[in-house]
């Protein structure tokens, strides 16, 4: 075992001495249809029993992603934006639902692509909504319960919102550097911090992950996370629907 994942083991056995259960979860983002990376994803989170949500890109995706999803019983499925276009202007963070365009545009396509998962979908569909780049407008969420959806998923600590959160905290992708995976050891004392913090003000601790841009060092982190994690006593691997159910 790696020393990272052996600091990671003691955190989890800190867990289970003290009766605890850490709530982990996965979440990948901007799937569209089937390929070789995303069968590569939900065989390794298969070996493991590692469940995972799919934010899939309404405007972008079809029948043949649902019917490859059908093999799949614990992969559920949730709206990523419409068409994770960029409606930002130069110089400003990419955003599709920001306030660049009239509320009403914004939520028709919102409601569009809902509509279109759950159709395509149906049992595997959460109604959760994960902005494109993890942003939205502020003034577009009292307006998200209308379209359907029950809770919102961004990148970071969760912070008071009209709408239920449930985030990811630990992004194995090094976008701003090289674009691959990033550091093990980084990615490790991430999820130490994050745990320690639920220790003892509870929440979950969500993985982000890409699969069509993964290399070889995000493969063998995955590896090594879910070998280490999944068999712990004190840690379970949530569906996303089980965990907008805890308080």
């Amino acid at each position: 075992m790696s020393n990272e994942m052996h600091l990671l083991t003691k955190e989890l056995d800190r867990w289970a001495d003290a009766g605890k259960v850490a709530h982990f979860w996965l979440r990948d983002d901007d799937a569209t249809e089937p390929s070789a990376p995303l069968d590569q994803l939900l065989n390794v989170t298969g070996r493991y029993s590692v469940p995972v949500t799919l934010a899939i890109i309404p405007a972008h995706t079809g029948n043949a992603l649902a019917r490859r999803l059908e093999e799949e019983g614990s992969t559920s499925v949730a709206v990523h934006g419409w068409s994770h276009d960029n409606h930002a202007g130069a110089g400003e963070k990419k955003q599709e639902l920001g306030a660049h365009r009239p509320a009403p545009e914004v939520m028709d396509e919102l409601k569009r692509g809902f509509d279109y998962l759950l159709y395509l979908h149906g049992k595997r569909f959460v109604p959760l909504l994960v902005p494109p780049w993890n942003r939205i407008d502020a003034a577009l969420l009292p307006h998200l319960a209308d379209a359907g959806f029950k809770a919102l998923s961004v990148y970071g600590s969760e912070k008071p919102s009209p709408v239920p959160l449930v985030n990811c905290h630990v992004d194995v992708m090094d976008w701003h550097g090289t674009r691959g995976g990033r550091d093990p050891a980084a990615l490790a004392q991430e999820t130490i911090v994050r745990l320690r913090y639920m220790f003892d003000n509870g929440g979950s601790m969500g993985l982000l992950t890409h699969h069509l841009v993964h290399d070889k060092t995000v493969w063998d982190f995955l590896e090594a996370l879910f070998g280490v994690t999944a068999g712990h006593p004190a840690c379970h691997w949530c569906r996303v629907a089980d965990l907008l159910d805890l308080s």
